[in-house]
């Protein structure tokens, strides 16, 4: 039977920062991740920008002491709840240890860090292809983001600089 750990980690401290970049390097080469590892200068530079970014928050998980889960998420703000929010930037499970419930327990421990600095509401994105990651999601609580349903759903977008 696997025995599983959660931890706040802490991207300055090399035993977190190695798993932190191993985990996002899984993910950066799978077809959600775009299918390219992370690009050298990132592997270099993560953690220390990470540790320098105010509002950061990682979670590693362990299982049997070997890194099997990751979620990095980062603090925003509600201009109309007047509160922080937490948004989630990465979620990783490494693929010996999906379909384990790890994406749950991930969530579950970066909900509670959200309620500890008194966030309004937790945010993250997923490919609409990514059916697996919706599910997970959705049972989770997640929905889509609408204010007026006849406006329809929010949309992300990005302009790349």
């Amino acid at each position: 039977m696997s025995t599983t750990t959660l931890i706040k980690a802490d991207p300055s401290q090399p035993d977190h920062a190695s798993a932190i970049v191993h985990l996002l390097d899984i993910y950066a080469s799978s077809p959600t991740g775009g299918g390219e590892g992370l690009p050298d200068f990132t592997k270099v530079n993560l953690c220390h920008e990470l540790s320098k970014k105010p509002g950061t928050h990682v979670i590693l998980a362990y299982a049997d002491e070997q890194p099997a889960g990751l979620i990095i998420s980062f603090e925003g703000f509600s201009t109309f709840q007047c509160k922080p929010i937490l948004n989630i930037h990465d979620v990783i499970v490494h693929p010996d240890h999906r379909g384990k419930g790890l994406a749950k327990q991930l969530l579950e421990k970066c909900e509670e860090v959200a309620r500890e600095i008194g966030c309004c509401k937790l945010t993250l994105e997923v490919l609409e292809g990514n059916d697996i990651a919706k599910r997970a999601y959705t049972s989770f609580g997640f929905t889509g983001y609408e204010l007026d349903p006849a406006m329809g759903r929010a949309m992300f977008w990005e302009k790349k600089l």
